[in-house]
């Protein structure tokens, strides 16, 4: 044992059993500024822990922070050194207001369009959804905050999210949504949060061989296991399974005053009622909320199951002993964190490069970038603000935020004229749905004219309509429409317009009827407070276009989950039936043409590769930039897997390598291929790779090869 453990296990040794109990629930936060919170222990010199939401930026209500782009936004950078870095900046942030533990990231695996919640996760793919993960972990930790990415594992969609039993095989498991958290594990996570769903019939937060024979003994992960926010199903079968910390550990009204929130519940429940017993009217997310009462598991409930024997009393000192060990780790415990000083204007320009990095080209017929002195009409129901993020734990107040409108007429050289043209879409507030609060009239609704948006549009030299959905967690996407009349709007305008610039704002893909009739179409995901400052440098070719689609975007009916039994499910139960098929492999394996593949993104400069390579693991190929200005690639790299008799997707990503390279120049870029790129996982046998000829791919998307090289396993 370390010295470090030896302190520890000392600690634990000197420990009350109500003290211990004390360590492993949460309690009421005196501050009033923290999402969880676990008391100290004064006699014994044991801080206080503190927990802070934070997907998207440090979350604490009244206070404001960065609010940066959503996950999915950074996903489609294709450049973990931008999530170590955003990772970093939430960090240094949540340190700065007296937070010890940030609950992010999320990391979920993209399985259906439909999530609530996918613009908190990366990707549809493992290995970029893991590089991510494991860079977040990295930067997180790197300035002093325990990480916790979540929800381990398996929480694929929203609706009945707290009941639904997500059936799945272990392949599945293996090779689709466990991946990102081993990669979490091994880049050193301090914590880890069980999902509110159940995976084969059993509760994440009571799943032993998971929990406990997966992450804790197979990737030795020692730090700690706490619930969701109202997660923790039971005393007995929680504890024996692995979880160690309960969370928030108090009823909802006591998580009701100035820093009231959660990770997923402030107050409300699957019953339609607030916390405080009165009627509420919950909307779309009344039914994935978890049962309110799940609080006090590990309190006195917890010492009876010990006295009982229904525990053994070495499971609680393990407990114990984890919290400990991560504050130790973290400088918590020896009371040596330094609140550090915060560069807004720094983590203000980050978030440009994400916001910008981030967005995706998906098409451009010329219409893009724009003259600086072109005439612009600028028209969408919300570009009078601007985009931050869907609702839920990911809710952040901006320290200041930059409007669609503010950020392209800062820009331009030529008039821009603006016009909402249809009524504004709401941006649901998932707390005030739990408080019971309606939403007011919203300001300027009368100047909503959808004929002077047209005719504005006609005037201009160009038009440039910003759409948009709305998604909260709690509450999966009915379809992926954009709601409202926003396609009766792009129609009308690309019709008027001398030229169509299309800026979609979304959690994931949306569909696009009307994509054939505009001149350009750009994916921005949810931008955060930057939304105007990072459109109008994409517009205007101050920043090329640098993202790559995370998710395949496709009509709803074509993605693999589209039967009930698959997708919400039945009698809650969500059948995995297409198994490791997810995303591009699906549609590779249905021989199906997406509307864009995964992978794929547009520049503003052009590029040509050489001949591929694979020397010691690692692909390489020279890529030259023939146009004349500066550009940013995405080289991806997959493998197509010989033919076994085993059936294997297609192909798969196996690596990839985000480059700027500079007009008329070549770079030589290197992708490492690990051994588990060529793996497939045989429930009977683990890990395998199969003997033959493996062919590596690499290209501009999952559709688009450009060069290929066979290698030998």
């Amino acid at each position: 044992m370390t010295r470090d453990g030896d302190a520890v296990a000392g600690l634990v040794e000197s420990l009350t059993r109500a003290e211990k109990l004390d360590l492993v629930r949460g309690a009421v936060d005196p501050e009033g500024t923290a999402t969880g919170y676990v008391p100290g222990v004064e006699r014994l010199g044991i801080p206080e822990l503190r927990l802070v939401d934070g997907p998207l930026g440090v979350r604490i209500p009244g206070e404001s922070a960065t609010a940066f782009p959503a996950p999915i936004a950074a996903g489609a950078t294709f450049d973990p050194e931008l999530a170590r870095r955003k990772g970093a900046a939430m960090a240094r942030e949540a340190r700065a207001k007296n937070q010890d533990v940030l609950l992010a990231p999320g990391l979920n695996l993209i399985r259906v369009p439909n999530c609530g919640r996918n613009f908190e996760y990366y990707a549809e793919d493992p290995e970029l959804t893991g590089a991510m993960a494991a860079a977040a972990v990295d930067g997180i930790q790197s300035d002093g905050v325990v990480a916790t990415p979540k929800h381990f594992v398996a929480n694929s969609q929203e609706t009945g999210r707290a009941r639904v039993s997500a059936e799945v095989s272990e392949r599945a498991l293996r090779e689709l949504y466990l991946p990102g958290f081993r990669a979490a594990v091994e880049a050193g996570a301090g914590a880890v949060m069980t999902a509110y769903n159940r995976v084969n019939g059993t509760y994440m937060s009571e799943h032993r061989r998971l929990v406990t024979e997966v992450l804790k003994e197979e990737w030795e992960f020692d730090g700690v296991v706490m619930s969701d926010w109202y997660g923790t199903e039971s005393t007995v079968d929680a504890a024996t399974a692995g979880l160690d910390l309960e969370m928030p550990g108090i009823p909802q009204q006591e998580m009701a005053g100035p820093g009231g929130g959660g990770d997923d519940v402030e107050s409300g429940g699957g019953d339609g009622e607030s916390g405080g017993g009165d009627a509420v009217d919950l909307g779309p997310i009344a039914d994935g909320l978890p049962d309110p009462e799940n609080y006090d598991r590990f309190g006195a409930a917890l010492g009876d199951a010990i006295d009982a024997g229904e525990v053994p009393a070495e499971r609680l000192d393990d407990m114990v002993a984890r919290i400990l060990g991560q504050m130790k780790r973290f400088g918590v415990l020896d009371g040596e964190r330094e609140a550090p000083t915060v560069d807004a204007e720094a983590h203000d320009s980050l978030a440009t490069e994400i916001a910008t990095r981030g967005t995706v080209l998906l098409e451009n017929d010329g219409g893009l970038p724009l003259s600086d002195d072109a005439d612009v009409a600028l028209i969408g129901p919300n570009v009078d603000e601007a985009t931050l993020g869907g609702g839920g734990s990911s809710e952040t107040t901006p320290r200041e935020a930059t409007s669609t409108a503010a950020g392209v007429r800062d820009r331009a050289a030529g008039s821009v004229t603006v016009e909402r043209g249809v009524p504004r879409i709401e941006s649901p507030s998932f707390f005030e749905l739990l408080a019971g609060e309606e939403g007011g009239e919203e300001a300027g609704e009368e100047d909503v004219d959808f004929d002077d948006a047209v005719d504005a549009a006609a005037a201009a030299d160009v038009a440039v309509v910003v759409v948009r959905d709305s998604t909260t967690e709690a509450a999966d996407r009915e379809d992926l429409r954009l709601p409202g009349e926003q396609d009766e709007l792009v129609e009308a305008v690309a019709a008027a317009a001398e030229q169509t610039i299309v800026a979609v704002r979304s959690s994931g893909p949306v569909e696009l009827p009307w994509r054939e009739e505009v001149d350009a179409i750009l994916e921005t995901w949810y931008p955060g407070q930057v939304d105007g400052e990072a459109l109008a440098r994409v517009l205007y070719g101050d920043a090329d276009p640098g993202g790559r689609l995370p998710v395949t975007v496709a009509p709803e009916g074509e993605y693999p989950a589209t039967e009930p039994r698959q997708y919400p499910g039945v009698d809650d139960r969500a059948h995995y039936d297409e198994g490791v098929f997810v995303g591009y492999r699906h549609f590779d394996a249905a021989d199906a043409a997406p509307t864009y593949p995964f992978g794929h993104g547009e520049s503003y400069a052009a590029f040509e590769y050489g001949d591929a390579t694979v020397e010691d693991g690692v692909a390489r190929v020279d890529v030259e930039n023939v146009a004349d200005r500066a550009g940013r690639e995405v080289v991806q790299a997959y493998v197509r897997p010989p033919e076994t008799g085993v059936e294997r997707p297609e192909r798969e990503l196996a690596g990839f390598a985000a480059v700027e390279v500079e007009a008329g120049d070549s770079k030589t870029v290197e992708i490492e291929l690990s051994e588990m790129a060529f793996a497939r996982y045989d429930e009977d046998a683990g890990w395998t790779v199969d003997e033959g000829t493996y062919e590596i791919e690499i290209g501009r998307s999952s559709r688009d090869v450009r060069s290929r090289v066979d290698v030998r396993r």
